[in-house]
């Protein structure tokens, strides 16, 4: 099944699209800048574009934890993005009173993982025109995910994706079963799934407030990932990792956004043209 994002296509069998951006807002001047590199890259390595940043991180573990500028000041800034560069936009919705303003400015609007199961979010989210990205939760199998396809389907919504964004493994940690990506193609009907690559990254420390992350393992991991013949890949980055007001530890560093994306396009394209081997 394809999903369309304005003219952009999200299907399993085509060239993979990027959802790619930053974490959460910090100001208007580095989102600009994170969106034209975006942008400028995925325009020369012709790669399609949804730019993403959220306005707001509202389930952060710790009350110290950066959280952005909220929804009205967010959603002013994905505007004046979106008018200034004329990019598509995707950010997270997390109660459904946000759910027609983010939708005025939003192409795509997301389901955050740990709110996967709110039926009240889901139900408010499929009354928008948007297309909605579902992250699929840490705690669920994949075959689970059928039930939240569900939910949306009997609320009238077919413009559905579907993003891995790891499992929880034990305490405090993820691993990503990259066999559970067919079990979600299967069981879905074959809706486009996307791999969120940098979330799948993150770990903690037990005395730490923040999130940690193997941001050394970021590039193999999205090889992986690409390899499964999915619709796209779900990636942040930072001007300065190391100064991100959130979740610097797992993403990419802006500077190296095009060397990343060189050779995950060249895998696609050659997991792509081959012929699937049916084995029963």
């Amino acid at each position: 099944m394809d999903v369309f994002v304005g003219n952009i296509r999200f299907s399993n069998s085509t060239n993979f699209c990027l959802i790619g951006g930053i974490n959460v807002l910090e100001d208007y001047d580095s989102t600009l800048y994170a969106a034209k590199h975006y942008q400028e890259v995925c325009k020369k390595l012709n790669i399609d574009l949804v730019f993403k940043a959220s306005y707001e991180k509202a389930n952060r573990s710790s009350i110290n934890s950066y959280t952005g500028p909220g929804l009205k000041d967010g959603i002013l800034i994905l505007s004046k993005i979106k008018e200034k560069l004329d990019i598509p936009i995707i950010s997270d919705v997390h109660l459904p009173d946000e759910v027609d303003i983010a939708s005025k400015v939003c192409d795509v609007i997301q389901l955050p993982a740990f709110l996967a199961r709110q039926t009240s979010l889901i139900k408010a989210m499929a009354k928008s025109t948007c297309v909605i990205n579902i992250k699929k939760p840490q705690f669920i199998s994949p075959s689970q995910m059928f039930n939240i396809v569900d939910k949306f389907k009997q609320y009238g919504k077919q413009d559905l994706l579907i993003c891995e964004r790891g499992t929880s493994f034990g305490y405090d940690n993820l691993v990503v079963d990259f066999l559970g990506i067919g079990v979600m193609k299967k069981s879905c009907g074959d809706l486009p799934i996307v791999f969120d690559v940098t979330h799948s990254l993150q770990c903690r420390e037990a005395s730490s407030e923040v999130s940690g992350g193997r941001r050394s393992q970021l590039f193999d991991l999205a090889k992986s990932g690409i390899a499964t013949k999915i619709s796209g890949l779900f990636l942040e980055s930072h001007n300065d990792p190391e100064i991100a007001k959130c979740d610097g530890p797992s993403a990419l560093p802006l500077s190296k956004l095009e060397e990343f994306l060189i050779p995950l396009k060249e895998i696609d394209h050659l997991i792509k043209k081959q012929k699937d081997l049916k084995i029963q």
